[in-house]
């Protein structure tokens, strides 16, 4: 059996991104993609099985991209305000190509969310980073029942949800934290 090339790889999901981004997600097929790598069929199939894994590939690397620009976006001095800039930057991004990549998924949802619990798990861990590099945070808050990370993963489902849900703003979710740790 050939040993898989790596930039042959990299190519086919470069490849599947820009159909992704000018054609649609929809436009996002194996012979399409081979076609314009000038490959056969056959050969895209050696690295990925179906469509639907690729979509998850790009996924997972649009997240991991899109997290490790978030890191350098939020700039708010509170963990609120790192919170708040957090729902928006990741809001414009479901809003954009992030949005119709997750949806694309539907068919293969629970390979997509197992692949996704390692970004939710940096998100979290960014969480955590963030709360303790605040000052004005109340330092009796923090027990063995309600520990840093417990709260970490508390904001991160909830701030999911709220962009799951299209919420307009997180005003109320960032008066429950205010309340809890300041």
């Amino acid at each position: 059996m050939r040993k898989k090339d790596d930039t042959l790889r990299n190519t086919l999901l470069n490849l599947s991104h820009k159909i992704a981004d000018t054609e649609g997600i929809e436009a996002v097929n194996i012979r399409s993609i081979a076609r314009k790598a000038g490959v056969a069929t056959g050969t895209v199939y050696n690295y990925f099985s179906n469509k639907e894994e690729i979509l998850l590939v790009l996924t997972e690397e649009y997240w991991r991209q899109t997290l490790a620009e978030m890191e350098s976006s939020v700039t708010a001095d509170s963990f609120c305000g790192q919170v708040e800039e957090m729902f928006f930057f990741l809001k414009e991004r479901i809003d954009q190509s992030a949005g119709k990549l997750m949806n694309s998924l539907r068919s293969v949802e629970t390979a997509g969310l197992a692949r996704m619990a390692s970004m939710q798990s940096a998100l979290e861990t960014a969480f955590v980073y963030r709360i303790e590099q605040d000052p004005e945070i109340r330092k009796d808050v923090w027990s063995e029942t309600f520990t840093k990370e417990q709260f970490a993963r508390f904001i991160m489902v909830n701030l999911m949800m709220l962009l799951k849900t299209k919420a307009p703003d997180i005003d109320f979710f960032l008066a429950i934290i205010r309340r809890t740790i300041y």
